[in-house]
């Protein structure tokens, strides 16, 4: 009897084992499955947690690590680019090669890390690869109208710079010097731009100045060259460097022209890229133009990739002395050539061709450059002009983009005193990016963001909050008595 008891307790010992090794074998093969031949179906309505083939088959032939840092401040929650970066991870996981991982950093509690990777302010995206990094800024993720958010570009912004920082050629930008220019090594409020030199640097961008006369040619290895506020005239040595550049090479430049200065491209500008460089000083009495320094406030821009997030976010632009910019009037556009008007002035404003004389300078009829109804935008004065060559080679079905270059009527907009103007910044950096072909769109849709808002009155808010508060525990303790009478019955 003794024995079969103790045989009895030590069968049911031996199937509780059992049952325990039969039930974690389940549970671990059923985590290694899930691990290791995952499916997963995507039910949203625009496929929200799914990557485009395009980016998908770019990580797959990622061949280096990408590590992104996304700064916080602990408050603001962004749910799609969190749930965006969670698809790079798991695209990735099985490349050996070339993952994608993600770390999350607090700006105000983790002041070593925030230190470690040079960026202070919450809100951005840093990717870095090796040496080279790309930072976004959150509204780089979003397309937004009349400043509310309508749609999830990250997908878009986030592959682009996936594929910048992994590329090893980094892009270089050489500023000019040798005519008085600005310099990006000048820490100088009102002459230096190391400001815009550490935020291009900041951008994975290789930043080096470029002295034509001495260098006798331009290094091939330039994406961009920029000149900022030049006081002396470029010689015509170097106006023919400048010239093949932007040519043959399909060339990229970006001039920033100061008033009273002359520099020497006039036959550049106007044969090759069909802009008029006016000799003039923009004046503008209107008081909601101007502001109590004497800043010009620029509020129109044209839609172009330089200005579109100015004019998403409804950003304004205010510059110093400028000169007017502006296509060749009454000049119909060469062939191959596109030239936008980036940038405007008021209707108020005009181009004083008499600056130079002392007093208070008035409109002059038939003298000073104004406004054309018949140019766009009408009746305003240019600042900014974009112009882009563009041709068709062989019997290619599309157009193969030429040499770029942007022309703006300010010298200083960029100086470290200005370049904290959110919209100088932000127009500047559009500008790098369309040079260079970063702005270039994948072929990935943009999310549409949803938005549901309950309007409720006083009254009805107070009925909600009494219901939540008394009627639901009411019916719950009713329901329990009920229980309990019927039970105890």
């Amino acid at each position: 009897m003794i024995d079969s008891f103790r045989a009895a307790r030590w069968i049911r010992t031996l199937n509780l084992v059992l049952q325990a090794i039969l039930f974690l074998t389940l549970v671990g093969g059923l985590n290694y499955l899930a691990r290791s031949h995952a499916w997963r179906f995507d039910l949203t309505r625009y496929r929200r947690y799914s990557l485009s083939p395009e980016t998908l088959s770019y990580l797959k032939e990622l061949t280096l690590p990408v590590r992104i840092v996304v700064t916080s401040d602990g408050k603001a929650d962004n749910p799609e680019v969190k749930g965006l970066l969670r698809e790079y991870v798991y695209a990735t996981e099985a490349n050996s090669s070339g993952q994608v991982t993600v770390e999350y950093v607090d700006v105000y509690q983790d002041r070593r890390k925030t230190e470690k990777y040079g960026i202070a302010q919450p809100g951005v995206v840093l990717l870095l690869c090796g040496d080279r990094r790309s930072a976004l800024t959150m509204d780089k993720l979003y397309r937004v109208e009349n400043r509310v958010r309508t749609a999830f570009i990250g997908e878009q912004a986030v592959t682009a710079a996936i594929l910048d920082v992994s590329n090893p050629d980094r892009k270089k930008i050489y500023f000019l010097i040798g005519h008085g220019e600005l310099r990006p090594d000048d820490v100088d409020p009102a002459r230096g731009l190391s400001v815009i030199g550490d935020e291009l640097r900041l951008r994975n961008y290789d930043v080096e100045t470029l002295e034509l006369g001495s260098a006798r040619k331009v290094p091939s290895d330039a994406s961009l060259l920029i000149s900022a506020s030049p006081k002396d005239a470029f010689t015509p040595f170097e106006q023919e460097l400048l010239r093949q550049y932007l040519g043959a090479g399909a060339g990229r430049l970006i001039l920033f022209i100061a008033p009273d200065t002359q520099p020497g491209l006039r036959d550049l500008l106007i044969d090759d890229w069909g802009i008029l460089l006016d000799d003039d000083l923009v004046c503008d009495f209107g008081s909601d133009n101007v502001t109590e320094d004497g800043d010009f406030i620029i509020r129109a821009f044209t839609p172009h990739p330089i200005t579109q997030n100015l004019l998403d976010y409804r950003e304004e632009l205010r510059i110093g002395q400028a000169r007017s910019v502006r296509p060749l009037p009454g000049q119909p556009v060469a062939a191959g050539l596109t030239i936008v008007t980036l940038a405007a002035t008021s209707t108020t404003a005009w181009g004083e061709m008499d600056y130079r004389q002392r007093g208070i300078q008035l409109y002059t009829p038939g003298v000073d450059v104004k406004g054309m109804p018949h140019m766009d935008p009408p009746n305003r004065l240019g600042i900014a002009v974009a112009s882009e060559r563009v041709a068709v080679r062989g019997d290619l079905p599309f157009s193969v983009p030429g040499g770029r270059i942007v022309v703006v009527g300010t010298g200083d907009m960029i100086s470290n005193a200005r370049i904290a103007n959110t919209g100088a910044e932000m127009m500047f950096l559009s500008a790098v990016n369309w040079m260079v072909g970063r702005d270039a769109a994948l072929n990935v849709p943009s999310r549409p963001i949803d938005r549901f808002q309950l309007s409720l009155s006083a009254g009805e808010l107070a009925r909600l909050r009494y219901s939540l508060m008394l009627v639901l525990p009411g019916i719950a303790a009713l329901l329990g008595i009920g229980v309990y009478w019927a039970r105890r019955n």
